[in-house]
């Protein structure tokens, strides 16, 4: 859709990706190695919360917020039609995330309800931005997409109030983070098949993924079911709830042919970060059954299904919508892999020593380098403008 007036200003604020994409990963690849440093106690944080809480916060309403924002708002015009939110008002909300990540911790000096209005106004305002413009473009079936937003946004405050109340936040953790996954599974079990289908036809393939249908969405249905009972009480019963939801979402992966995208590696990331999750969901459900340690699930989680799905997306939006050719090539690959070896270590051999460097160590190095590496390689597609060799191509979001 064209506008009366043309967009005159940088490239960084002409669309969402090119600006929460690029704050993302910069934030990603910093707020690890700090969370070491607090850990081993050669950096000191004063914001409201303890340092653990702070990782955690950070990863999910921090960078997490960041990526949906991106998301959202590149994603949305292609839903409705409309021209993409841009410019200033780009601007003010990145602002506002700067905000909300320098009152976190410390270095704005405010009483803790502040820290929480001003960490929560991110989310509420890209909540509502994103009810404008679908209620405008009345696309109401895409409204489900924003739900869970607002429920992210609750969640930042219970983790916030918790804090104030209680000196950590329990709840606030484990829903933000059922939250995210949600939208992974939501979001990621919409674009994974779709663009798999898309590049077999291409290719003359007759057998193809399975569209979305019923099963899926009895499968998101039930695992938004476990992840709040997890949520509200990690205990045995949430915990099976857990692990039915993992094997279901395994047989819902199985049904997209994964492995035939061996020769796309932009889309066999998709279906690796995805894989992540249903293998997270019940190895947290083993822990509430004390057979695995928490840990375990929540990095298989956060670390690979949410830091992967996330990284893989903004790697394909950023190909797509900046006119290149979707080829991920050397750098983006070793980003990927560098995500998948960070969950691995971190879930699985946290305290293995490898010349005196612990697994955990290693994680944090690997997870650090995979993001390097993205901002090194598509930081500049990200900043510059669309690729003049080729008419830019927009990466579709299915309906």
């Amino acid at each position: 859709m064209s506008s009366r007036f043309p967009y005159m200003g940088p490239p960084l604020l002409s669309h969402g990706f090119r600006l929460f994409f690029l704050v993302a990963a910069l934030f990603a690849g910093a707020s690890v190695p700090a969370w070491i440093m607090i850990r081993d106690g050669l950096m000191e944080i004063r914001g409201p919360f303890l340092p653990a809480d702070w990782h955690i916060h950070e990863m999910i309403f921090g960078y997490g917020a960041a990526v949906l924002a991106g998301f959202l708002f590149t994603a949305i015009p292609n839903w409705t039609g409309r021209m993409p939110i841009r410019g200033w008002p780009l601007a003010a909300l990145a602002l506002i995330w700067l905000a909300g990540r320098l009152s976190v911790a410390g270095l704005i000096p405010l009483p803790p309800a502040g820290i929480m209005a001003v960490d929560g106004t991110f989310l509420l305002a890209v909540s509502l931005m994103a009810v404008r413009e679908i209620v405008s473009g009345r696309n109401w079936r895409n409204m489900l997409v924003i739900g869970p937003v607002f429920v992210l946004l609750a969640a930042n405050l219970v983790f916030h109030l918790e804090a104030m109340w209680n000196g950590s936040a329990d709840l606030g953790r484990r829903l933000g983070l059922g939250v995210i996954v949600f939208l992974i599974l939501l979001i990621g079990g919409r674009i994974t098949p779709s663009f798999t289908r898309n590049w077999l036809v291409q290719r003359g393939e007759n057998r193809l993924p399975t569209q979305v249908n019923r099963f899926d969405g009895i499968c998101l249905a039930l695992t938004a079911v476990a992840l709040l009972s997890w949520a509200a009480a990690p205990a045995k019963a949430a915990g099976t709830a857990l692990i039915v939801a993992g094997l279901l979402q395994a047989v819902r992966l199985a049904r997209w042919r994964g492995f035939a995208t061996w020769r796309s590696p932009l889309l066999l990331m998709l279906h690796a970060a995805f894989a992540f999750v249903p293998c997270g969901l019940v190895a947290t459900g083993l822990a509430c059954w004390d057979v695995l340690p928490a840990a375990a699930g929540l990095h298989l989680l956060g670390v690979g299904g949410i830091g992967g799905m996330t990284l893989a997306v903004m790697m394909r939006a950023t190909l797509g919508h900046t006119g290149r050719d979707l080829n991920a090539g050397p750098w983006l690959v070793a980003a990927f892999l560098g995500i998948a070896l960070a969950a691995v270590l971190r879930s699985a051999l946290p305290d293995a020593m490898v010349f005196g460097v612990t697994g955990l160590e290693l994680a944090a190095a690997s997870w650090t380098l995979a993001f390097g590496l993205f901002i090194v390689r598509a930081g500049p597609w990200l900043i510059g403008p669309q690729a003049a060799s080729r008419k830019a191509r927009a990466v579709p979001t299915p309906p």
